[in-house]
């Protein structure tokens, strides 16, 4: 069973989530420009894609890297918001109205209520949405978020790498090296990707610099807002 508890407004962990931070702030925006501005697809205009960019703090994707390899940037080029204007307009926290993307009046009680914008956003994200829908490959590992997260409960106690993970459920075989890489991606870019982005885990390069060397460890939003059958397990290991 997966179950999230409310977290209250001035929770300092809240700020962990990247997720959470960029909804918030793009909702801020909507609210103090009356709005955002759509493009001809419905997707928002570069102007608030760029201050995106700028402002939203996402992990590894900041304005250097964004930049990178065009000045302009697209919705579809920064993932980050498009899945929050996704999300927004799939919990009916925003609408399109007259080329304008408008905050609705439960989306306007939110921005000043953290917890409660966590409470709506993070659960539907992980556990409601498809996660191929932004990936690069169009493949689900096999398994469910219940097995997958009371397993992790456990075992990531003291952070492992993205194989070792993998490893848990699926075995030691594939690799970045060899024909099982695309399996390793697949598991990283549906459950990793999304864990971090919530902000349930955080993930760091180690040195070394290959793809290998990426560690995996529970934050404190983890700890404090999900609430998993393995609970009192995590409890009783032994931290040295």
């Amino acid at each position: 069973m997966i179950g999230f508890r409310k977290l209250s407004d001035d929770q300092p962990t809240l700020q962990l989530s990247p997720l959470l931070r960029a909804a918030h702030r793009t909702m801020q925006y909507a609210d103090e420009n009356s709005g955002i501005g759509l493009t001809a697809t419905k997707a928002f205009q570069r102007k608030f894609v760029h201050w995106a960019v700028e402002h939203v703090d996402w992990p590894r994707y900041g304005p250097e890297e964004a930049f990178s390899v065009s000045k302009v940037v697209n919705e579809y080029e920064f993932p980050p918001i498009q899945v929050v204007h996704f999300l927004l307009l799939q919990l009916k926290l925003g609408r399109h109205y007259k080329g304008k993307f408008l905050l609705t009046k439960k989306g306007k009680d939110l921005p000043n209520s953290p917890g409660a914008l966590f409470d709506q956003l993070i659960p539907f994200f992980l556990l409601e949405v498809d996660h191929t829908s932004y990936g690069r490959l169009d493949e689900r590992p096999f398994g469910t978020w219940d097995v997958w997260l009371n397993v992790m409960n456990v075992e990531l106690e003291q952070g492992l790498t993205e194989r070792q993970l993998y490893g848990l459920f699926y075995g030691d075989g594939p690799n970045w090296d060899n024909a099982g890489w695309r399996e390793l991606a697949a598991f990283s870019s549906y459950v990793l990707k999304p864990l971090e982005w919530a902000g349930l885990i955080s993930v760091y390069e180690v040195d070394g610099g290959s793809r290998r060397d990426w560690m995996c460890f529970k934050t404190a939003i983890w700890r404090e807002a999900l609430r998993l059958d393995t609970g009192d397990d995590a409890l009783n290991i032994v931290r040295h």
